[in-house]
């Protein structure tokens, strides 16, 4: 089955915001390791890695936006859905845990971490239920 336009244009577009966060990750702990960097340029410095990780979701919606088959399209929007619904259900429930003094406080960027397994996890349950269907 050939790979349609839009999903070897999502997979450039991944690839490259990802090498991006790699990249830029690496060189904020580098540089706060060796040189930290103080006042108002290490909060940016800090929030750098951040950047690319908010591009993914620009990434994810304009590869929605040029989808094509409309049937994958409204599946991929519905797991996302879930994904995020989940991803909220999860990180609420750890807050409240937190708050009660249950549990230690975690790092909030693993929200992110959280949220793209879940879509991996919501992307193999459905290649399963596609197999199952055919």
């Amino acid at each position: 089955m050939p790979v349609p336009p839009e999903a070897k244009r999502y997979t450039i577009r991944l690839l490259t915001v990802m090498t991006l966060y790699g990249v830029t990750l690496v060189a904020v702990n580098l540089w706060f390791r060796h040189a930290p960097p103080s006042g108002l340029l290490a909060y940016l410095a800090a929030v750098l890695p951040a950047l690319p990780i908010a591009l993914v979701f620009v990434v994810i919606g304009k590869f929605l936006m040029e989808m094509r088959d409309e049937y994958i399209r409204a599946q991929m929007v519905h797991d996302l859905m879930i994904v995020t619904g989940a991803t909220l259900s999860i990180t609420t429930a750890w807050g409240f845990l937190e708050g009660f003094g249950l549990i230690g406080p975690t790092k909030h960027y693993y929200v992110a971490t959280l949220w793209f397994s879940l879509t991996g996890v919501a992307a193999c349950i459905r290649g399963l239920m596609r197999r199952r269907e055919a």
